[in-house]
């Protein structure tokens, strides 16, 4: 009997959705606290070891979006497949790996796993109830975040208690067991979009977007004003403008322009945009400052790896709790509402953290609101994608999303690290504390912008007019 003459039920496809996403969202962040640990058992420096993370950035950068669409093309199981293949591969090889050059290798393969969460939201919208969408994309949505805070909790007693090689080596038993269960228990796409492949288009997408990425990632250590990095952003100027000439000459785009046009889909990219800022930011120096020894800086907690997570702990609740609320309260008040009021919750904890950051319990409550606030906003945030373009855009359209959240954490981090080098010396190798006070204004101001660009998405009645206008008729698969 064909796979397609009989589909799995939708919560049974959900799970093996959700333990892939959760796979790849972990292996995002594992890393990130102990980067230290793998530069002294790496027998490397610091400026090579952040390729760890770059390395990592750039594949995914230019996986999601491509391989999303592809996947609207040729099928979302397939494509699935293919990417959690690819991650299980990836982490097989930085579980193996001793030297820095191999594990920078497996992190640009584990970099492939980024067009889970697209594609996983695609399969979504083509076997759930439509009552049912909604809910199951923002829960989705929010274990991205949780699974990227659960890394920050338990890489720290993974080293401890074991070894680095085991920071890959568990994420890649849950890839692998949900490799095989994609292939038996997620049914073939019913839902295709005719036409060729644009490579030419995915190559300059894929150059525009290494270029921005990289310029931004390595800004500080090679100079803002130094001849690479002003190449890069001329560079990255150039290729965007003509990939975008080509998209909209082309009659079977990579990416449709006339989707990325749409009112709810471009203001809900911008709001994206701030909100990655203030998440990858706040999840990368959060820990950084908690760590700071106290006696030789004059502020921080001394915390190790270990203890770093523990202060993390209620953001990653915060996400997940209010993730799941957010389907509820969006079916309610709207997905945009439910947008805003996330947008405008985590004001209040960058406030709280630039006005005063010596106390734990400062540190704990605002790691709760902006679990919180995120929560609420990722799944709303994700919903409205959703909503706002044909099911033949779903994998696209969702990459593009979850690309410009990665970016606008690129350019937070980057902006954070800058503004925390000024004082650093040789005898005095920590930031200012002034440094993290002006770190988190910076925060609550995009915060404040991701709240107002929020109230700018048209309402949802509108939106569906809108999207009409140029919506395609989807070809089905025989």
């Amino acid at each position: 009997m064909p796979r397609t003459s009989r589909r799995p039920h939708h919560n049974v496809t959900f799970a093996v959705l959700l333990l892939g996403i959760v796979a790849y969202s972990l292996l995002q962040s594992l890393v990130v606290p102990v980067l230290p640990t793998l530069m002294e058992h790496l027998h490397t420096d610091q400026s090579t070891v952040t390729w760890l993370m770059t390395a990592n950035l750039l594949s995914a950068s230019v996986a999601t979006p491509i391989l999303g669409r592809i996947g609207d093309k040729i099928g979302k199981e397939r494509m699935l497949a293919v990417t959690l293949t690819a991650l299980t591969a990836g982490s097989a090889l930085a579980g193996a790996s001793h030297s820095i050059g191999l594990m920078i290798v497996a992190r640009v393969i584990q970099g492939f796993g980024g067009a889970v969460v697209p594609l996983a939201f695609g399969i979504i919208r083509d076997e759930f109830p439509p009552t049912k969408v909604r809910g199951a994309v923002g829960a989705a949505a929010a274990l991205t975040a949780v699974g990227a805070g659960l890394g920050l909790i338990v890489a720290g007693p993974i080293v401890e208690h074991f070894d680095y090689h085991w920071l890959f080596w568990l994420p890649m038993a849950l890839t692998a067991l949900a490799t095989v269960a994609t292939h038996l228990f997620v049914p073939e796409s019913p839902v295709r979009t005719p036409g060729r492949i644009n490579w030419g288009a995915a190559a300059l997408l894929s150059a525009w977007l290494v270029a921005l990425l990289l310029a931004v990632s390595e800004g500080e250590s090679w100079g803002w004003t130094s001849e690479r990095i002003l190449g890069l952003f001329t560079a990255a100027i150039v290729l965007a403008g003509y990939w975008i000439r080509v998209e909209l000459n082309s009659d079977s785009p990579l990416i449709d322009m006339r989707m990325m046009r749409i009112p709810a889909v471009w203001t809900t990219n911008l709001v994206a945009l701030l909100l990655g800022v203030g998440m990858y930011t706040a999840m990368t120096f959060l820990p950084q400052l908690v760590q700071t020894p106290g006696e030789f800086a004059g502020y921080g907690f001394s915390a190790s790896v270990t203890g770093s997570g523990f202060y993390m702990l209620p953001m990653t609740a915060g996400i997940f709790v209010l993730g799941v609320l957010a389907a509820p309260l969006a079916a309610r008040f709207g997905s945009k509402r439910v947008l805003i009021g996330g947008s405008v919750i985590t004001v209040t904890p960058f406030v709280l953290l630039a006005v005063g950051h010596d106390r734990s319990w400062q540190i704990y409550t605002a790691s709760a609101l902006v679990g919180a606030g995120l929560g609420l906003a990722f799944s709303a945030m994700s919903a409205l994608v959703v909503e706002a373009v044909p099911p033949s855009q779903t994998g696209a359209a969702s990459g593009m999303n979850a690309n410009i959240r990665t970016i606008g954490g690129a350019i937070g981090g980057a902006v954070a690290a800058s503004i925390l080098s000024t004082g650093i010396t040789a005898t005095h190798p920590f930031p200012r504390d002034t440094g993290y006070t002006d770190t988190f204004w910076f925060l609550t101001a995009t915060a404040l912008l991701a709240a107002a660009a929020a109230f700018t998405i048209p309402a949802a009645k509108r939106a569906r007019t809108l999207r009409a206008v140029s919506e395609p008729e989807p070809a089905t698969a025989s």
